[in-house]
């Protein structure tokens, strides 16, 4: 059984559009669990964030976590920048953690054509001192439950996406 592969790390470090590249590569599924919680709830996040507050938001991230672990297998799950908390994040697969500065980061999501719309929807980076803070914070508690990790400031998504695949083929996670 193949398992499924974790892509965690800060907003917008480009989880998203990785999944989906190595979805492509590799012929699995790829889901997120924005998207999830999203349909789940039936509201975006921010809306989320804003009406009920953050403990609500990751009690809900968490009940994602048990379903992908019971109901998901063989898929590449990108998650938002506060998935790793859950609990059962190593159960539910390999996490591969995709590292950015988060001037790196910004700088992104600054050349992208709807820059606006991407930081508006990131509730957490409305306030970019208290971005620091917590991707300072964040840091090594991503490393620590990663199985692998890739530096992906500066790089394209096809190289990202080799580098991911090469990892995971030598430790067996991917069939090729």
């Amino acid at each position: 059984m193949t398992p499924n592969i974790l892509l965690v790390g800060f907003m917008g470090v480009g989880k998203g559009r990785t999944a989906r590249a190595l979805a492509a590569e590799t012929g699995l599924f790829a889901v997120d669990t924005d998207d999830l919680i999203e349909s789940y709830v039936k509201q975006k996040i921010r809306t989320i964030f804003a009406q009920q507050g953050e403990p609500a938001f990751r009690k809900i991230e968490q009940k994602t976590g048990f379903w992908l672990e019971k109901q998901v297998q063989g898929t590449i799950i990108s998650t938002g920048g506060g998935f790793f908390m859950v609990e059962n994040l190593n159960r539910i697969g390999k996490v591969v953690y995709l590292h950015s500065s988060l001037d790196g980061i910004i700088a992104t999501i600054m050349r992208h054509p709807n820059a606006e719309k991407k930081i508006k929807k990131r509730p957490l980076l409305q306030d970019m001192d208290k971005a620091q803070a917590l991707y300072e914070t964040r840091l090594p508690l991503y490393r620590n439950k990663a199985d692998f990790e890739v530096n992906v400031e500066g790089r394209k998504t096809s190289e990202i996406v080799a580098e991911i695949a090469s990892l995971l083929t030598k430790d067996g996670v991917i069939q090729r």
